[in-house]
């Protein structure tokens, strides 16, 4: 049972690693979009959509202070790579390379690889986010054999609050998702001696979500928690950069602009990996293989006068996306009129009834119809939280 329990530790150890990388990539990619690091680019009469210069990434990442000099820095990139969290904008380059070469983020073309070890890190975070901000919290100063403890909760407490706010069908249902967010080293035992049970035991969040993180901070844990060699150059390849054999139409992930130096979402929900395929985002295996810009949900294009002919096998809807910490999840794509390519598994959109090929009419009362994508983005990124979406959709 000891020899169990430690390696359980050690699994979510290795997860509360990972997470953090994935936390910081995404600190550092709302920041490259604020300081319009990220943005479309042409190379050879072609269009890159939200793409950023390795160059220009390392220069800004050593003048803010994140990375001590040049070397470091490309090791810190590197470290996404490896993760997943960007990647060349044609997949030729396996490392990133100190040079005019463009590289993207993976949330901002919709390949972001959910697997199930992602799906449940990004429940945590949800969860967090969602406690965190109730005025009756649970998270409350508790104490447990004499010793008082920060934002704790009981384990039956956390299961009734999971009922009562549809997260958990059962307690039973409960139970399970409490025992994996320990297994993934989101929450744990105030004393690290139990596992997860439907008890008076108290239990708190390992990780503080709000937190900034330092990319400094990712190699260390790197190599505490892995001994990872992290490759800082690749042999120079003449034709890295030539174009992909895809449309320049843009792939624009919808987050938060605002208030988010910090990275607090979780999913609740799932899309199977067939759905994941139709709707723009790679297989959850041989990420190699991805394309730059993931191929159009829609069989066909389709006019604003087409949409609102009569018979059209539409059916108008109204939904209401309550946004986290981590920005809505849905992508959008299209020029007019704009259409949902692509929906985050579980996040704020998904709970909402945000659908892949649903063609979005209004924005908060706005119409948005005759608007390109990156309008329709700016409206949604600039505005309140809570955004109202009048959608068409497909009638199936």
């Amino acid at each position: 049972n000891m020899e169990r329990t430690s390696s359980i530790r050690r699994k979510a150890i290795a997860r509360q690693n990972k997470g953090e990388v994935m936390i910081a990539g995404e600190q550092l990619r709302l920041r490259l979009h604020d300081g319009k690091l990220i943005k479309d680019r042409r190379y050879h009469l072609r269009t890159y959509p939200n793409c950023f210069v390795a160059e220009e990434l390392i220069d800004w990442l050593v003048g803010h202070k994140e990375a001590p000099d040049r070397a470091t820095a490309v090791c810190l990139m590197q470290h996404l790579m490896d993760h997943d969290i960007l990647h060349h904008v044609c997949d030729k380059r396996p490392v990133l390379k100190d040079a005019k070469l463009l590289y993207r983020f993976r949330k901002d073309d919709g390949t972001f690889p959910f697997n199930r070890e992602v799906k449940i890190f990004m429940r945590g975070q949800r969860l967090y986010e969602h406690l965190i901000g109730d005025k009756k919290s649970i998270l409350q100063l508790r104490e447990e054999r004499g010793v008082a403890y920060q934002r704790s909760f009981s384990g039956c407490q956390l299961i009734d609050w999971l009922l009562h706010n549809g997260e958990a069908e059962s307690r039973c249902r409960g139970l399970e998702l409490c025992r994996a967010l320990q297994e993934h080293g989101i929450i744990q035992h105030v004393a690290k001696k139990h596992d997860f049970f439907d008890s008076g035991l108290l239990y708190q969040f390992c990780i503080n979500f709000r937190r900034r993180r330092r990319l400094s901070a990712l190699l260390s844990e790197s190599e505490q928690g892995n001994n990872e060699d992290v490759a800082a150059s690749t042999p120079e390849d003449s034709n890295a950069d030539s174009p992909p054999q895809e449309d320049n139409s843009a792939f624009q992930s919808v987050r938060l602009s605002k208030d988010l130096k910090q990275v607090t979402s979780g999913r609740r929900g799932s899309l199977n990996s067939p759905q994941l395929q139709s709707s723009g985002c790679p297989p959850l295996v041989q990420l190699s293989s991805v394309r730059c810009n993931p191929k159009s949900v829609l069989r066909r294009n389709f006019t604003c006068e087409e949409l609102f002919a009569p018979g059209a096998p539409l059916i108008k809807r109204v939904l209401t996306v309550i946004g986290d910490a981590m920005g809505w999840g849905f992508v959008v794509r299209g020029m007019a009129p704009c259409y949902v390519q692509a929906v985050d598994p579980g996040s704020p959109s998904a709970a909402a009834g945000v659908k892949v090929q649903q063609f979005v009419c209004q924005v908060n009362g706005q119409c948005v119809l005759y608007l390109d994508y990156r309008t329709v983005t700016r409206l949604v990124m600039t505005g309140p939280r809570t955004v109202v979406l009048e959608v068409l959709e497909p009638l199936e």
